[in-house]
């Protein structure tokens, strides 16, 4: 199953965006996430609809009608945790996320407080087999 937005890509700066996050923590690892995303995606951040930093892009269409568009990669800040978003299966996820620290679990987000708390070495190889995953599903 990929990760479907109901959010449109916006014409907002992602800097600007990071620059207005109050907490410096959470501003810092925003700024941290661009980086690791950007270098594992290859492809340049923006903003999806009013918090989520997506890279790159998917269109799906399902069997039912269905169709629209979604970042293959991407996070957001937000006030309590920074969500990052991975396709919901793929090759290896429950070991990453065993390997990740602490965090906790929704249907394709992954919630972390800040990146003290995760090992961010594990993001790369995620980042790249999640977003590989979505690449074979919606070439």
């Amino acid at each position: 199953m990929a990760y479907e937005t109901k959010t449109k890509p916006t014409e907002v700066s992602v800097s600007d965006f990071i620059s207005n996050i109050e907490n410096e923590t959470k501003r810092d690892d925003a700024r941290r996430l661009v980086e690791i995303f950007e270098a594992q995606t290859g492809f340049q951040p923006y903003m999806w609809g009013p918090t989520i930093i997506g890279f790159g892009n998917y269109h799906y269409k399902y069997a039912s009608g269905h169709e629209g568009d979604a970042p293959l990669a991407g996070f957001s800040p937000r006030k309590d945790s920074l969500v990052l978003y991975f396709a919901t299966e793929f090759e290896g996820r429950e070991n990453y996320l065993a390997k990740l620290g602490k965090h906790k679990i929704g249907k394709s987000c992954v919630y972390v407080k800040k990146l003290a708390d995760i090992d961010e070495s594990v993001l790369p190889p995620m980042i790249e087999a999640s977003v590989s995953h979505m690449k074979r599903l919606y070439p």
